[in-house]
């Protein structure tokens, strides 16, 4: 907040000493702020009407009250026919000042009163605030109290700017300008502390955005960064985060950004030194990983260039010795390290080194558009992270795949997973596991091998025209335009997801149940309509098409039903076609749960023997030819939210809950009719 005190001009005159005429200047008696209400004239013409006190030679002279043309009034001390000593003099306006006088003149300490309750208390000098002295806007709670000359601050002083002293400036002043060296509060709790000019930050200084979690030390001009400073990103470990450091810059700032010679110390380790513009690493510079090993070279908009499958430039080769074969290290840092020894095991021998090298300055080149993908992706469904930084779920890869359409090229998440996993395990499609950067390239890597090697014509660096394949065709084209119904709207993802874990118990539940093989248990489309059947959601809004709608929209070819049966699903399919269901089933029961609800008691005596009556659902699709097109509706958030609530605490929760209670029922039922029938066969 800023204010201006500055006092307004007026020419002063020698006071007459006369019983009947007194001039007097009280140029700052009324003015006090730019927006003091009324005006008061620099010099006014006080006329007594009325006396009553002492006097000394026909002059007023000790105690006395004076009235004044005009409504003036004055109550006090007089010495020789002039205001003198301690007194009041009150405006006809309203205006008060109480205090010390020297020959009509307000001087000495004194409090000024203005008609809008603001206040001045300290000391005065020929009718301004000059010396030390605290000043009170009413109106606006402003608040100074520090060194005064000729009305305006000037000094050492400290101001509060609102009702809670949570924004504040305290230190030197110029005429009523911050200028010299100061600290500022600010409301969000950042600060700046150093060189002021004119109301701005000017020279050195430090500021620190604390909501941020920032720092900037060094020059500034007109209130930006200008010259030689340090910019620090204060990264708080929490859970969920991968950066233990802080980044930090230090170098040349040109009105706020990054711009000319400058160092940036990256929070894992990499420092890059070299030329900026416009805040982005522009022109010669020099990269070191954190191995130690370094790129030198050219830099354009925060990219290496290193185009070398376009040949129009070869890499810069790196300093120091160049990587023996077979040797682990790597033109990427460890973030980036690409794990695909299984997938070069494909490889001719002789060539997996210039392969491996070949994809890595790929994905060098587009670090900046992965990274960038990478952190979308990871923060899909979260709330808050106190350093803002998030590692990518599984659940989140599966996301980004299907924003791509790799599921378009005849594979599956499942098959994915079997895909990038190094061994068999039993956590290989859980939806929740963590993913690093150099987890989500690797994917992609092996991901487009296994998609595009049969399209490449020349089989000369295989892995990377692969890569660039889908990184052109796949990736940069569709990635961050998030699709189905989990991620679409972020406040209901946050929604979503809280039901997701109890979801997941489901699935891994159906998964057992539905299991044919001894390889790890998965679901297929067509186990998610026996669910929906034999949990009984189905009715006259969610039919059997409108099912099928919904598991089949993000497919190929969504009009033939019959097609993705019995194609495997992650979790993600099968959440997603839960909240789809959400939105067809409940879109008309938001209001309430009296039609359509699941009601446990009125089907306690229900026994569900009818999933077998389920087996031939290719029945389905000859039964539903015709249909509409499923589309993920853009609800209002608020509705959305109060569906999915709805869904699975009154519909999907509860009837899943139902089934197993039947089930345990049956089980027992059957078990009890075995031990009998074993027990009749025996006494028989």
């Amino acid at each position: 907040m800023r204010t201006n005190t500055a006092a307004k001009g007026g020419e002063e005159t020698k006071p007459e000493r006369c019983s009947g005429v007194s001039r007097v200047n009280l140029t700052d008696i009324k003015q006090h702020e730019k927006e003091a209400i009324h005006e008061f004239p620099s010099n006014i013409l006080l006329v007594p009407q009325r006396y009553e006190g002492d006097m000394i030679e026909g002059q007023f002279h000790g105690v006395g009250l004076a009235c004044f043309e005009g409504g003036h009034v004055y109550k006090g001390m007089f010495s020789k026919g002039l205001m003198d000593g301690r007194g009041v003099f009150t405006l006809a306006g309203g205006f008060k000042y109480e205090g010390e006088f020297v020959c009509n003149q307000p001087m000495g300490e004194g409090t000024f009163i203005w008609p809008d309750g603001s206040t001045y208390n300290g000391q005065v000098y020929k009718g301004l605030r000059h010396g030390t002295g605290t000043f009170t806007f009413a109106t606006t709670c402003v608040s100074y109290t520090g060194q005064w000359d000729q009305g305006a601050k000037h000094g050492k002083g400290e101001i509060f700017y609102n009702k809670d002293k949570t924004s504040w400036y305290k230190g030197y002043w110029v005429k009523n300008s911050r200028e010299g060296w100061g600290v500022r509060g600010y409301p969000s709790g950042n600060t700046y502390s150093g060189e002021w000019k004119n109301n701005q930050r000017h020279g050195k200084g430090t500021m620190r955005w604390l909501a941020l979690g920032e720092e900037y030390s060094g020059m500034w001009q007109n209130g930006v960064q200008h010259g030689r400073g340090t910019h620090t990103w204060i990264l708080r470990r929490a859970d969920g985060s991968q950066y233990i450091k802080n980044n930090q810059y230090t170098g040349d700032f040109l009105r706020g950004q990054r711009h000319g010679q400058g160092t940036f110390y990256y929070a894992g380790g990499a420092v890059y030194e070299g030329e900026w513009r416009k805040d982005k690493k522009h022109g010669k510079g020099k990269f070191t990983f954190k191995d130690g090993r370094v790129f030198e070279g050219d830099f354009v908009n925060d990219q290496m260039m290193t185009d070398i499958l376009s040949g129009q430039r070869e890499p810069t080769p790196f300093c120091g010795p160049s990587p023996l074969p077979g040797s682990d290290l790597s033109v990427l840092g460890p973030d980036m390290a690409l794990n695909i020894d299984h997938l070069l095991d494909q490889i001719p021998e002789r060539n997996r080194d210039t392969e491996r090298e070949q994809v890595e300055f790929v994905v060098l080149r587009l670090a900046t558009e992965l990274r960038s993908v990478y952190s979308f992706y990871s923060r899909l469904g979260q709330a808050h992270s106190p350093d803002n930084t998030f590692l990518l779920s599984r659940l989140q890869l599966w996301r980004l795949l299907k924003d791509c359409y790799i599921h378009h090229h005849n594979i599956t998440l499942i098959q994915i997973d079997n895909l990038i996993r190094d061994a068999p395990t039993a956590d290989q499609h859980f939806p929740f596991v963590s993913i690093l950067l150099r987890g989500l390239l690797s994917c992609l890597v092996v991901v487009s091998y296994h998609i595009y090697h049969k399209d490449i014509m020349t089989q000369k660096n295989l892995l990377a025209s692969c890569f660039s394949k889908l990184m052109t065709d796949n990736i940069l084209p569709n990635a961050k335009n998030v699709k189905g119904f989990l991620f679409r709207h972020p406040d209901c993802a946050v929604v979503a997801m809280s039901y997701s874990k109890r979801c997941w118990e489901i699935y891994q539940e159906y998964c057992k149940v539905f299991r044919t093989t001894q390889d790890e248990p998965t679901l297929t489309c067509r186990h998610l309509l026996w669910i929906f059947k034999d949990l009984h959601l189905l009715d006259t809004n969610l039919t059997v098409q409108k099912l099928l709608q919904l598991i089949t929209s993000e497919t190929r070819d969504p009009e033939n039903y019959s097609s993705c049966l019995d194609l495997e699903i992650t979790l993600l399919e099968f959440f997603e076609v839960l909240l789809g269901a959400a939105e067809v089933k409940c879109q008309q029961v938001c209001g309430g749960l009296e039609e359509g609800g699941f009601k446990t008691e009125d089907r306690k005596d229900e026994v569900d023997a009818s999933a077998q009556d389920v087996k031939g659902n290719q029945a389905f699709t000859e039964e539903h030819g015709g249909r509409t097109k499923v589309d993920a509706k853009d609800h209002d958030p608020e509705l959305l939210i109060q569906m999915i609530h709805q869904f699975f605490n009154h519909f999907f929760f509860p009837a899943y809950e139902h089934y197993q209670l039947v089930s345990k029922k049956v089980t027992e039922e059957q078990l009890h009719k075995e031990a009998w029938t074993h027990e009749a066969q025996a006494t028989g």
